[in-house]
């Protein structure tokens, strides 16, 4: 007896043209860029070391910290309207995005230090599917309440959005590219999340040595 196995679909040239793209975008990491343009200073020297946005603006103040932040995500909703305009595949605009992120994270013009991911992520759900967004700030605001840090609040939020995703029955790719998203922020916030553990549950030090300066970077976005 014979089995027909799914058809397989190829990446097309254009296809893989855009995804290089949005990772691009990505290393498009403004916090660097603008404090580089003001002080003509390295960020990843200064202040908690972190390219994204609550660096910046510890460095330059509030004006950086807001135009960094739209900056970063406005490049992740940039990503997922390229990929959307030029009609990419489902599959492929899930790349798109998981490109742009990447990007952000680990940008090769800076030896792959780059930000967290938040913000990136966050423009990329306002452009993907906004109701992403309200699945996420709907299982955050009970967290904080309950462990009044936004930080880990944010992390568990972002870590089950892909089930709340799933049993609201929304579309399996939208499902798949939130659980790949929640994974690329949770990877980039493995230090945070040990940290923040251990702070909220003081009865499981964290095991490792952190540096001061270690542990503010793993707050930035």
């Amino acid at each position: 007896m014979s089995m027909s196995l799914p058809p397989i679909n190829v990446a097309t040239g254009k296809e893989v043209t855009i995804v290089l793209a949005c990772y691009l975008l990505g290393c498009f990491t403004a916090g660097y860029y603008w404090v580089r343009w003001r002080t003509g200073q390295d960020i990843r020297h200064q202040g908690s070391g972190n390219v994204g946005a609550r660096n910046a603006g510890r460095i330059l103040g509030s004006s950086a910290f807001v135009g960094t932040l739209l900056l970063d995500l406005g490049k992740g909703a940039l990503a997922v309207g390229m990929a959307l305009h030029f009609g990419l595949s489902p599959e492929m605009v899930v790349a798109a995005i998981l490109a742009v992120v990447a990007g952000h994270n680990w940008p090769m013009q800076l030896r792959f230090h780059g930000g967290k991911g938040i913000a990136t992520s966050l423009g990329v759900l306002i452009a993907y599917d906004s109701f992403l967004l309200g699945i996420l700030i709907v299982i955050l605001v009970p967290f904080f309440a309950l462990l009044r840090n936004f930080t880990l609040g944010g992390l568990l939020a972002f870590a089950l959005t892909p089930l709340v995703a799933f049993l609201c029955g929304l579309d399996n790719m939208e499902v798949v590219a939130t659980s790949l998203l929640a994974i690329l922020v949770l990877i980039s916030h493995q230090k945070n999340i040990r940290r923040e553990f251990a702070r909220v549950f003081p009865g499981h030090p964290v095991k490792e040595t952190i540096s001061s300066a270690a542990s503010k970077q793993d707050h930035e976005l």
